[in-house]
């Protein structure tokens, strides 16, 4: 063993306190702009959308207020954009030339682009500056589809996704959760599509190439969102809608039935809903994502149709973060447990009404499971929910995986099994109520907890029992593990039909329920034959089933254990879908398994042209990493 002198373990100690002493919770370590010097208010966008060469151009006008009297330089966000003029708005509508610089570019943050004040402007005073640009065909946030790649086939399709940080990919600003702004948008586009955004979009507008949109809430840059297609609106309630191509839309309707009495729920038990309507947009399959909050317009993936209205519990999420998100917003990417944490709480306090209780505690084991996994490959450091989170990794989302999502929704149902429903609750409504339309950090969510929860019920939680959860590894010991009777069962007859104790004849498995299924297929175990596996796949129809969760929980176990007969339909599987969750862990299953590395690869060089950028970038990430470990 090395001996290591007292002299050395000072150093590291020191260098550690100068660590710590360097690093700033509050600060946002993945953003350029100057925001302690400007501030961002409000956005007008006046943009083209050009399919033939995937980009959008035209200008931005951002009204901004100096804070700091000294300031003359701006500093933005930006990534792969090209600049052609800056410059000043004056009170006239004159534009005065700015000079300006973009500097080095960074594969993670992008550039930089400076802009210096050719004339004095006071502390406290509001600028205009108009800045015409164009954004790249391989701007990371959009995805321009064929028309071949969408339902009808006819028509071609683009939509954003600017979370975390790929918002300045398509429009140069502050990109960064602490800053909220209003925005308004002027967007042309070819007469036969139709454009929408996170905005104040009208169901009865006409299809003429032009519309117009404003959003009168403060929002952060990465709510910001557009997408152009063949899309059509159809109501689901008074206040709430879908919007999908024509091909899928009377499915959604079918599938997201249940959306206005969610809101209406959501209302009561949250507090006042305060963006207008709320509607959805069902995008393609290439979607990266199961969901995105864009407010008044989230985005869903197809891959929720599953005809049963099995997999809703997406709908739940986008729509409570109207709350704890789009409210109520993270400070800086570090603190998106405020954001993802507290939003699946109330996702499964929604679906628990609007269901039962059963079927919420069977989605718990299983996201509990998820969260063990994540447990075994992140690093003991990122595992709190308030972790040491800079730009030297990922953009600020993709170092603790589920664990903000899970974890965070550990953490408030610990809370409220401690302090009952009848007083966290009212603690929950008076948080949105007295933060709405402000950003917040971890820090001073722990200091408003403590103020008017643990205070006034003094002895039941402690300001260091919620440190723990905030700043240490893995569950605290008060932690509550979930239980669910059904999937108990599964795993019991998972393991019974495994040792021949059962034939899959005997088993229930018509009564189950989708997250059943899915926690018999986790639980086989290690060692099945192949006709073992035949007999699963024909006897629950599991490589052909429409579910797209249960899919992926049978083509993981698919591609770990090498069952060559349903490799077709896997591969299919993994052209179909683009969201990450859905595909990424059967690239990994096949990097890892020992021998189909090669093929994962040929895959998804086939596949990729389904993919949207951010999950190209998430599956090039672990080709890399497998090709490192091998």
């Amino acid at each position: 063993m090395m001996k290591i002198s007292s002299l050395a373990i000072a150093l590291v100690l020191l260098a550690a306190c100068s660590q710590k002493d360097d690093y700033d919770p509050a600060h946002d370590y993945f953003t350029y702009a100057n925001t302690d010097q400007f501030v961002t208010k409000h956005i007008a966008l006046d943009l083209d959308v050009d399919f033939e060469k995937k980009t959008l151009s035209g200008s931005v006008v951002l009204t901004l207020q100096k804070t700091e009297l000294v300031a003359r330089e701006i500093v933005l966000d930006t990534r792969d954009l090209t600049i052609h003029s800056v410059g000043i708005v004056g009170a006239d509508g004159s534009v005065l030339p700015a000079s300006y610089a973009l500097g080095q570019r960074d594969e993670r943050k992008g550039a930089p682009l400076f802009i210096t004040l050719p004339v004095e402007v006071e502390q406290n005073a509001t600028l205009l500056v108009r800045i015409d640009y164009t954004t790249s065909a391989n701007a990371s946030a959009l995805q321009w589809l064929p028309a071949e790649l969408t339902a009808g086939g006819k028509h071609p399709m683009m939509f954003s996704q600017a979370q975390a940080i790929h918002a300045r990919s398509f429009i140069p600003l502050q990109d960064t959760p602490s800053v909220r702004v209003t925005y308004e948008a002027s967007i042309r586009t070819p007469p036969e599509l139709l454009a929408v955004m996170s905005a104040n979009n009208d169901p009865l507008t006409p299809r003429n190439g032009e519309y117009h949109f404003d959003m009168p809430q403060p929002i952060p840059s990465y709510l910001i969102a557009i997408a152009v297609g063949n899309l059509y609106f159809a109501p689901l309630g008074e206040d709430t809608g879908v919007y999908a191509e024509p091909e899928m839309l009377d499915a959604s309707v079918y599938e997201f039935a249940d959306t206005q009495d969610m809101l209406e729920i959501a209302e009561i038990k949250f507090g006042p809903y305060q963006w207008g309507r709320y509607d959805v947009l069902i995008l393609p399959p290439s979607f990266p994502y199961g969901g995105m909050e864009n407010p008044r317009l989230s985005f869903l993936t197809p891959s929720l149709l599953a005809g049963d209205r099995s997999l809703v519990a997406v709908v739940a999420h986008e729509l409570a973060h109207s709350w704890s998100g789009n409210l109520v917003t993270n400070a800086t990417w570090r603190d998106g447990w405020l954001n993802e944490g507290v939003t699946s709480y109330l996702e499964s306090r929604l679906m628990e009404i609007l269901y039962d209780k059963d079927r919420v505690d069977e989605e718990r084991v299983l996201n509990y499971g998820e969260l063990l996994e994540n447990f075994a490959a992140i690093p003991p450091e990122r595992q709190g929910l308030a972790p040491r989170i800079d730009s030297r990794e990922g953009d600020g989302e993709s170092s603790q995986g589920t664990i903000p999502y899970l974890k965070g929704q550990m953490f408030l149902e610990y809370l409220e099994s401690r302090f009952g429903r009848d007083r966290f609750d009212p603690f929950l409504f008076t948080y949105f109520r007295d933060f709405s339309f402000q950003t917040i950090t971890t820090e001073a969510f722990v200091d408003y907890l403590d103020a008017n929860l643990l205070a006034s019920n003094p002895g039941i939680v402690s300001r260091a029992d919620v440190e723990v959860w905030m700043y240490q590894p893995g569950l605290p010991a008060g932690a509550l593990i979930p239980t669910s009777t059904t999937l108990t069962r599964a795993v019991e007859l998972a393991g019974a039909w495994s040792v021949g104790e059962a034939t899959l004849d005997e088993l229930p498995h018509g009564d189950w329920s989708p997250q059943a299924i899915i926690h018999f297929i986790n639980s086989l175990p290690a060692e099945l034959s192949k006709q073992a596996l035949a007999e699963l796949d024909g006897g629950l129809n599991l490589s052909a089933t429409r579910n797209a969760e249960i899919a992926r929980a049978w083509f993981i176990q698919v591609a770990k254990r090498r069952y060559e007969p349903a490799y077709e339909q896997m591969t299919a599987y993994m052209n179909r879908y683009g969201r990450m969750r859905l595909v990424a862990p059967i690239y990994s299953a096949l990097a890892a398994n020992g021998h189909d590395k090669a093929l994962a690869e040929s895959i998804f060089a086939d596949a990729r042209r389904n993919y949207h950028p951010i999950t190209i970038a998430y599956i090039e990430k672990i080709m890399t990493q497998a090709a490192v470990a091998n």
